[in-house]
């Protein structure tokens, strides 16, 4: 029995290492955002100093792990069997949901999924206990400290985004975008406030407890000495960065880097039981049971070890280990890039790529506030308003080429951040670092007017998503864990065999999915990168051209495919082929505004003249593409309709003619396919003949389908259906020649 206690603990430390890994990812948009939506630095020197912030903070944490001891449930009244069935439902439900957050390119909260997993996995084991022997549930579970983390969800929200607002705002007022012009009187002050707050932040919240503090003897002098740290950090630190601004040192690149490390070491000080705390709680338990359980069972051996503070040997060790592996994958995760590239597309300056579409909260919202806004205006005096405008001329804005802010807005983002947690923990609010980083960065962006009226909508549809993760991960967490932990109570081995293997499958499923979607979009997103950066407008038009040309092959590539499997769907009466061809035409739609925005950013960096040249073609390309999308759109939508109604399906003789003129369909987009891929169009005039006297084809089988229309035995709707797929049909074929004859004029 030691053996297979001593196989599920093996496990805990392997869904630990993976537990780390994504969890390091999806904390990254804590302390990478602000310096890299700003490019404080280049971007391996921003990852080395985050990587030893989190060294560091790791290996100097304290290593409390209360909460995963006995913050949710009571450990005196469960056994080892039941802690290990809880902390491998908590470390399985962990590895799951971060994966597939990372995969989502969504920022969500560690803190959130251990505190709900462990309430989920111990309720489960609570309600088996209540049953046997009418235990009450109050006195085996802490329910206090999930209502906490429910109220701190509400409170780190509303304050992090409403200060954001007003401290950009008034930084904003006194720096202008035109930063670098208001330094002289200001930068000191600033600058000491800034690192003496960065600096306060460090000692109270991210080496709070540390043993590096108490090796060197000043652990209790910290803490009863927070308003001199203050005041002689204020003054050193104001001298300092005056001198330094005197030596043309950029302050706001040492602010951002400096706060970069605080909130890289207090992440890894501060959040390391979220992701280890259970595998060591469990090794302890297991240490404790093989020490002293005597002829005990470990089914009634309970777990009063836990109800005190950590005696585990060689802990320091453990949390070395920890600081390395979360080190590891801060500088090698793809998937922590694309979590940061969320936050800084929802907060950046300027139009850019919206990854977000828009919704009907998020067009109401803007609706609102633009409203409220023009009706308080009216009382402001027009001087006021001129006067602030001038502080917020963004025309003078100072951004680095490719930057997404400036370097004054990631200052101020990381200096609230940590005064926000600081203040937070001393309140004893469990504030998430996660919550509060990016709510200051959505509220400071707001206050920077970063959301113009062409990009609000989508933004606040961007933060609504994120938010509503949130909660759905405290949701999910809590019913994963407890489904896992009960049937691991009833299953026993076997179930936790079968676990083992689901929760692989999972992790494999997700991270192929994840490096495919990464391989389609990385050539495309390269040659972007390549084209904006690029000095030389003839080099520029080579990319653009190659970037136009592989968004069009890829989109007749999508229409071949999606085509088919409409049709086929229609023919079989088959609901789930369409709603897949349903979901991924509204993926394609997004992705496609997203690729027009990025190229027509690339027709500006070509030849003026050349521009004028191409732009017909360009916009006509474009146009062909969009409409291609929406003829496949009003394809499925009554399509998906009928079939999802259970109507009649089609007679047989339409089926069959919808099949061969599908067939023939998807073989003319694949004709058009090559010969954008390729370059070559010297076939274009023979492709556009055929495309035409497929058209006419097209309008035949209408004709006769509106002939038989007029029999009274006919089917009214399966023949509306019909009729209407083989009109979009025909549109769809008139476009892709639009496309064909517009690649052939933008090529050459």
């Amino acid at each position: 029995m030691d053996f297979f206690y001593l196989g599920v603990l093996i496990f805990l430390f392997i869904l630990a290492t993976f537990d780390l890994s994504v969890g390091v990812a999806n904390d990254a948009v804590n302390f990478l955002s602000p310096a890299v939506g700003a490019k404080a630095a280049k971007f391996r020197t921003i990852l080395i100093v985050a990587a030893v912030g989190i060294f560091v903070g790791a290996s100097s944490s304290s290593g409390m792990m209360d909460i995963a001891r006995h913050g949710i449930f009571s450990p005196a009244s469960y056994t080892l069997d039941d802690v290990m069935c809880v902390f491998l439902s908590v470390a399985a439900t962990d590895v799951i949901l971060l994966d597939i957050f990372n995969t989502l390119g969504m920022p969500t909260s560690t803190t959130v999924s251990m505190v709900f997993g462990l309430l989920g996995g111990s309720s489960a084991l609570a309600m088996s206990k209540i049953l046997s022997s009418g235990a009450s549930y109050q006195d085996l579970i802490n329910t206090d400290k999930a209502l906490q983390v429910i109220i701190a969800i509400f409170l780190s929200v509303a304050i992090a985004f409403v200060f954001g607002l007003i401290v950009m705002w008034i930084t904003r007022v006194v720096f202008t975008f035109n930063y670098k012009k208001h330094l002289r009187y200001s930068i000191a002050l600033f600058g000491g406030i800034s690192v003496t707050s960065i600096f306060y932040f460090l000692l109270v919240s991210g080496m709070k407890g540390s043993d590096l503090l108490k090796m060197l003897g000043v652990s209790e002098w910290v803490n009863t000495h927070h308003g001199t740290i203050l005041v002689v950090g204020f003054i050193v630190f104001t001298i300092l960065a005056q001198i330094l601004h005197l030596l043309r040192v950029n302050i706001f690149k040492v602010v951002v880097l400096f706060g970069t490390f605080s909130l890289a070491m207090a992440f890894a000080g501060n959040d390391l039981v979220n992701f280890i705390g259970t595998p060591l709680a469990g090794l302890e338990s297991f240490l404790d049971f093989t020490n002293h359980h005597g002829d005990v069972a470990a089914g009634n051996y309970t777990m009063d070890v836990l109800a005190g503070e950590s005696h585990l040997p060689n802990k320091q060790l453990f949390l070395v280990c920890a600081g390395l592996i979360m080190t590891i994958a801060i500088c090698t995760s793809k998937k922590a890039r694309k979590v940061v590239e969320t936050t800084v597309n929802l907060s950046r300056q300027d139009d850019g790529e919206e990854v977000f579409s828009s919704s009907r909260i998020a067009r109401k919202t803007v609706r609102s506030v633009l409203s409220s806004t023009q009706a308080v205006l009216r009382f402001v005096p027009r001087k006021t308003k001129a006067w602030v405008n001038t502080r917020f001329n963004q025309d003078e804005a100072q951004i680095s080429e490719g930057s997404a802010f400036d370097l004054v807005r990631a200052s101020v983002n990381l200096v609230l951040a940590g005064l926000l947690i600081v203040v937070g923990t001393s309140l004893q609010l469990p504030l998430s670092t996660t919550y509060v980083a990016f709510m200051v960065a959505m509220g400071s962006s707001l206050a920077d007017r970063a959301w113009g009226r062409e990009t609000a909508v989508y933004r606040i549809t961007g933060v609504l998503s994120v938010v509503g993760g949130w909660f759905i991960t405290a949701g999910a967490a809590l019913i994963m864990s407890f489904t896992i932990a009960m049937l691991c109570h009833v299953g026993g081995f076997i179930a936790m065999l079968l676990l083992i293997a689901v929760l692989v499958l999972v992790l494999y499923n997700n991270n192929r999915k994840f490096k495919k979607k990464q391989q389609q979009d990385e050539n495309v997103d390269t040659l972007f990168r390549q084209l904006v950066r690029c000095p030389d407008k003839a080099q520029a038009w080579s990319l653009l051209v190659e970037h136009v040309g592989t968004t069009q092959r890829d989109l007749l590539t999508f229409t071949e495919k999606n085509l088919s499997d409409l049709s086929e769907g229609l023919v079989k009466d088959d609901v789930h082929i369409l709603r897949n061809v349903g979901s991924a035409i509204d993926d394609t739609k997004n992705k496609w505004k997203r690729y027009r925005r990025k190229e027509i950013l690339g027709m500006r960096k070509i030849d003026p003249m050349q521009a004028v040249e191409k732009n017909t073609w360009f916009h006509l390309g474009c146009n062909s593409a969009t409409q291609i999308i929406y003829c496949l759109k009003r394809m499925l939508e009554p399509a998906l309709e009928h079939v999802d109604n259970n109507f009649t399906p089609l007679p047989a003789a339409c089926a069959s003619e919808l099949r061969a003129i599908t067939a023939e369909s998807v073989e003319y987009l694949a004709r058009t396919r090559e010969m954008i891929e390729s370059g070559n169009f010297d076939k274009a005039d023979a492709v556009l003949v055929d495309g035409n006297a497929l058209k006419a084809r097209i309008s035949e089988l209408r004709h006769q389908q509106q002939s038989r229309m007029q029999s009274e035995d006919s089917n009214i709707k399966v023949a509306l259906l019909y009729l209407n797929t083989l009109q979009e049909l025909q549109e769809l074929i008139s476009t892709s020649r639009h496309l064909l004859r517009a690649a052939k004029r933008f090529q050459k």
